[in-house]
Formats: structure tokens, sequence, C-alpha cells
């Protein structure tokens, strides 16, 4: 069997997204962290693995996929457990869950990067936060949040009736913004609270959280 690698930066969301599906699914790999602050993509086999010079990367024997969302619905559709999956074979139900991994790219990721960047890794960097852009990207968050609220009230989970990679593909972000003060506007809507609360409670997820944690030791 061919060995799988993951290039990744563990600072990363998307790089989380990536090990997360990976850890789902029980899937054996081995994690090449890469420095993109000190150029260490260069240092990589071939800059065409990564065509916009971006992590992470997966590669599995002659296949190379980078964009951690296609890397994540790779994984879900090839390494479904059994019982388990995170893919409906319906397709009228999978379209739907695929619709919700569209919003989270288009809807939620962009003012919740924004507030990560301002409220989390800024502060780490030492820089001062924007507090107009992070009103302006709350703002924008509530709107999201208030449609979760209202798809949530008709489905246990963003995709439909079991958890699948539409919910799985927010938990990196999550997992950043329960550290700042956005948290509250997730904690004001009862069933986005106990959505996210769960969906961030799973094993994989959590073996996520001790790599991560581990490393920053």
């Amino acid at each position: 069997m061919a060995v799988r690698k993951l290039y990744g930066a563990l600072d990363s969301p998307s790089t989380m997204r990536a090990l997360a599906s990976l850890f789902e699914h029980d899937v054996e790999f081995e994690l090449i962290p890469v420095d993109l602050q000190a150029g260490e993509l260069k240092k990589m086999p071939s800059l065409s693995i990564s065509p916009f010079g971006e992590l992470p990367v997966f590669q599995e024997g002659d296949l190379t996929l980078f964009e951690s969302r296609t890397i994540m619905r790779y994984i879900s559709h090839e390494y479904g457990k059994r019982g388990e999956e995170q893919v409906y074979e319906i397709p009228k139900l999978q379209g739907i869950a695929a619709a919700w991994i569209d919003v989270e790219d288009h809807q939620f990721d962009p003012p919740a990067s924004k507030l990560i960047w301002e409220l989390v890794f800024k502060p780490q960097k030492g820089l001062p936060t924007d507090e107009g852009v992070v009103e302006e990207e709350e703002a924008k968050l509530v709107k999201v949040l208030d449609v979760y609220e209202e798809r949530l009230s008709n489905s246990v989970f963003l995709g439909g009736d079991k958890f699948t990679s539409a919910d799985l593909t927010h938990i990196p972000s999550l997992y950043l913004l329960m550290k700042t003060p956005v948290k509250r506007l997730f904690e004001e809507r009862p069933r986005v609270r106990a959505w996210y609360r769960g969906v961030m409670s799973r094993p994989g997820w959590e073996k996520m959280v001790e790599m991560v944690e581990k490393v920053r030791a």
C-alpha cells in the first residue's frame, strides 16, 4: 500500500481540517510539518504538488491533492467506515450535504478567518487588533449563524441527519473562535450551541487537538 503523506502546518486551520478528516476515518498517514514562513515549502519534492504555494497537500501513490476541502471530500468518500460514513449514497441527500460544505467555504469561513486573524494570530504576533474589523466581521458572522440556527431546527447536523464533512469542515475555525469573545455568538443560539459542542467532542477531533497541543507544549 502506498505511503500516505500530508504536508501541512499545525497552526493552520486548513491543515487541521485535513488532519481531522484523516483521524475521523482512522487513515494511517505520515505528517510532514512545513513552516511556510521559513520558506520550507521550497524543500518539498516539487513545487508542482502545490501550484499555489499553499498547504495542506496530500499524497497517496500517484495521487496528489491540494486544498483542504478537496482532501476532506476525498477521504470521506474513499475511507468511509462502514455504518459511520460521512457521505450519503442517495445523490439528493449528498447534494444537500455538499451544499453546506460550500456554505462553510463561501459564507462562514470568510468572516471566521478574519476574526481568527484579528483575535488569535495577531495577538500571538504581538500585533494590535483592529476593533473595527472585528465589529464588521462579527456582524457578518451573526447573519450566517442565524441561518445555521434555522437550519438546525430541521436537522440535527448541517448536512442532514448524521455527521458529515459539512460539519467537520467547520471544526478548525470553531476550535480557534471558542478561545475568543466571539464564542458568545455561538452560545446565544441554542441549536448552534448544541451543534458546535457535539461536533467538537468527536474522538477524531480530540486526536487532532492532542497533536496540536503536544507540539505547542
